[in-house]
């Protein structure tokens, strides 16, 4: 590794650390590090740390998630909710509320809503035994507005009061109150990101096209598959106990890849430390901005990510014209 990559990780690191740190002394109660630190507030202490982990967990599993559809869809809109997982949680977890099951069981079914979707866009798109690009694309689209279609049916169509509170979980929140499931999360996004960066060569070989992938020696449907799966459970996992938290997927790649470059080798670590920068950071603004009120995550992240997603596309464009 060369020495201004180098350099580069550790500003990242440091600036990852920051806002842990941010994210820990910041909240709707002002309480100082002995305070913080003490018994009396333990309970504000891990809840404020519950967050801080979650935010970290979710940006780097949606970016990760993101990395790879990019790669293998050969799209730069590709993002991590492109196959259904978003609509097909909401689904779950809509359905769960409407038939009243207690809130406890929405995390579940939300993820069991999110790989069913993802599943059924998987087998749909299946030729023989290869996975079209195109064909991924077009029934992703289709199954994500069928299922939002039907979203919107069963709400408005619903008196159940426990769907107030679930339309602000689909809008994404990073209040984690069960670290269980928080752990297991955890384990499936670390375990993911691992498997994508084991990969990091074969994506390399993707992203220059499907032939030259083959010549190279890479299995691609096998390859596509496997990488579509753990996507499938990484965004499953994330979409239950944090809602839908758009565009972190999508920019978050992008301004990596402008800065470091296109080596996933690089790439993915790269990524993952920037995005737990950027969902640290949005959290802080999400619970901060109307204290003591909390404007749900995804809102802030898509109200920040769309201008700096534009920006970036600006300047690649530019470049391109320009070379």
């Amino acid at each position: 590794m060369n020495r201004p990559l180098k350099i580069k990780l550790w500003i990242l690191l440091g600036i990852c650390c920051g806002m842990a740190i941010l994210g820990l002394s910041v909240g709707s109660v002002p309480l100082t590090w002995p305070q913080l630190l003490s018994s009396e507030y333990r309970l504000i202490f891990l809840i404020r740390l519950w967050r801080v982990i979650l935010a970290a967990v979710a940006g780097g599993g949606l970016a990760v998630a993101g990395i790879i559809l990019q790669a293998i869809l050969r799209n730069p809109l590709a993002e991590p909710y492109l196959l259904g997982t978003s609509s097909g949680a909401g689904l779950g977890a809509v359905t769960a509320a409407i038939l009243g099951f207690s809130s406890a069981f929405f995390p579940l079914s939300a993820f069991l809503g999110a790989l069913a979707a993802t599943l059924c866009v998987l087998q749909l798109s299946r030729i023989g035994g290869r996975v079209p690009v195109q064909s991924l694309i077009l029934n992703g689209v289709i199954i994500s507005i069928a299922l939002s279609g039907i979203i919107v049916f069963l709400i408005s169509t619903s008196a159940n009061e426990a769907l107030h509170g679930l339309m602000w979980w689909l809008w994404g929140s990073l209040q984690a109150f069960d670290p269980r499931l928080l752990a297991v999360v955890t384990i499936i996004v670390a375990v993911g990101i691992a498997c994508a960066y084991v990969f990091a060569q074969d994506l390399n070989a993707v992203c220059l096209g499907e032939e030259n992938a083959v010549h190279l020696g890479v299995n691609i449907e096998t390859v596509k598959i496997v990488l579509l799966f753990i996507t499938a459970v990484m965004a499953a996992s994330l979409v239950s106990i944090c809602g839908i938290i758009g565009f972190v997927g999508l920019i978050v790649p992008h301004a990596a890849r402008f800065w470091i470059g296109p080596n996933h080798k690089v790439l993915i670590p790269v990524t993952c430390l920037a995005a737990a920068a950027f969902m640290i950071g949005c959290d802080l603004i999400s619970r901060s901005i109307v204290a003591p009120m909390e404007v749900p995550i995804g809102i802030v992240t898509a109200i920040i990510g769309a201008p700096i997603f534009l920006v970036l596309f600006k300047k690649k464009q530019t470049t391109g014209a320009g070379s």
